[in-house]
């Protein structure tokens, strides 16, 4: 977002577009006089802001940002309001958070709710392979998996292979019920909750048949050659560094691939390495290879959640 800011005051085109942006009982004005230590005064489709000009200017940025994501038809929540006013406070690059991903089988775009995320998009779309790793709920799996089916709706990949460990956390797979597909289900089933967010389960069904779209295990990857293809690695901090070393040298010739996880979050034995920690701190500096971090404020489920992991953090949880 290039707009060039003065004044003190917002206009809005419509009532519909002002209450959505102002929240009930303008709560996500409250949110903004909080942050910024600024009042804001609505007054019929306008905004007066006062307050210092910095924190002023400030707040009519996320302002600006929440009137792009209501005119791309994206609900306003306080969560957004929450972490934009946070991404403006840092004092990045804000035009990032503009960043959209097409979906042209459902006739809508995926707009980026943080700068953080548009950073994410950006680094995705220019590296064949990128690390992203932070806390959940930040968007790592579902952007990469929305930004998959872009490249293969635009014909610039094949396929979509999307995989995981499987690692038992607290319960052993023999005492699941079941064949062995049914049950690692329960493993790969968020997996499967981007794709049907993304996709109707009419398109999900015939791109499996056809190939287009793969779901497996990560052990289902060895001594594969993974060729212009989307590869998505979820939950990499669930790997060891054999098995990310393993997945790695998978990717083939005109493919990108992209390697999510939480380093916080293993379900490992404490004795054994991380292949995401690992890889984190070795292959830093090799060119074509990307690194992003989300922090906490990039959570984008329940305003509560990001201060929920914090407290965990401070408690050594």
């Amino acid at each position: 977002m290039n707009k060039k800011i003065s004044g003190n005051k917002i206009k809005f085109k419509d009532n519909e577009s002002f209450i959505s942006i102002c929240g009930i009982n303008d709560k996500n004005l409250e949110v903004l006089e909080d942050k910024f230590n600024v009042s804001i005064y609505p007054k019929g489709n306008e905004l007066t802001i006062e307050g210092d000009s910095n924190k002023i200017e400030d707040t009519l940025k996320v302002l600006y940002i929440l009137k792009d994501l209501y005119n791309s038809s994206n609900e306003i929540t306080i969560q957004k309001v929450i972490s934009i006013a946070d991404n403006i406070e840092s004092g990045k690059e804000n035009q990032l958070i503009s960043m959209r991903i097409k979906l042209p089988y459902l006739g809508r775009n995926i707009q980026m709710k943080t700068i953080s995320q548009g950073e994410y998009l950006y680094k995705m779309q220019r590296s064949d392979i990128v690390f992203a790793s932070g806390a959940a709920g930040t968007g790592k799996t579902f952007l990469s998996v929305a930004y998959a089916i872009n490249l293969l709706s635009e014909g610039k990949v094949e396929r979509i292979i999307i995989t995981r460990p499987v690692v038992e956390a607290g319960e052993s797979l023999g005492y699941l019920p079941g064949d062995f597909k049914e049950k690692i289900s329960p493993y790969m089933r968020p997996v499967y909750d981007a794709l049907y967010s993304l996709l109707s389960s009419d398109i999900i069904l015939r791109y499996t048949e056809e190939g287009k779209i793969e779901v497996a295990p990560l052990a289902y990857m060895r001594g594969r050659t993974l060729s212009k293809a989307f590869i998505i690695l979820d939950e990499a901090q669930n790997t060891t560094v054999s098995q990310m070393k393993m997945f790695l040298s998978r990717i083939g010739e005109k493919s990108k691939a992209v390697i999510t996880g939480d380093v916080s979050q293993s379900d490992l034995p404490s004795n054994v390495e991380s292949g995401l920690e690992n890889a984190l701190k070795i292959l830093k500096g090799i060119s074509g290879i990307s690194f992003h971090h989300f922090d906490k404020k990039d959570v984008i489920r329940h305003h509560l959640v990001s201060e929920i992991l914090a407290a965990y953090d401070n408690a050594g949880k």
